[in-house]
């Protein structure tokens, strides 16, 4: 149970739940995320707990972001190239 690992992360640390939110000034619910986050795959880094639809969509953005610079790149490549036919 999720629960139980969240509890028994602050009993092996020897601190309350209450005070590692006071200590670290978090909302409690933010303490709770990170610990279903480290619970879930081991890490506290965003990358890493991202789901395959968030990991996808990033691609496809970097992808994207890519393709646009190809294509204002060839544009312009189409331009000079322009120039120098009508000279």
């Amino acid at each position: 149970m999720i629960l139980n690992s969240k509890w028994s992360v602050f009993i092996q640390h020897g601190k309350s739940r209450s005070e590692i939110v006071a200590e670290y000034d978090l909302t409690p619910s933010a303490l709770d995320h990170w610990i279903t986050q480290a619970s879930q795959s081991g890490s506290f880094k965003t990358k890493d707990n991202r789901s395959p639809q968030e990991q996808e969509l990033i691609a496809l953005r970097k992808e994207l972001k890519q393709l646009r610079m190809e294509n204002d790149i060839l544009k312009q490549a189409a331009l000079i190239i322009g120039r120098k036919s009508l000279s």
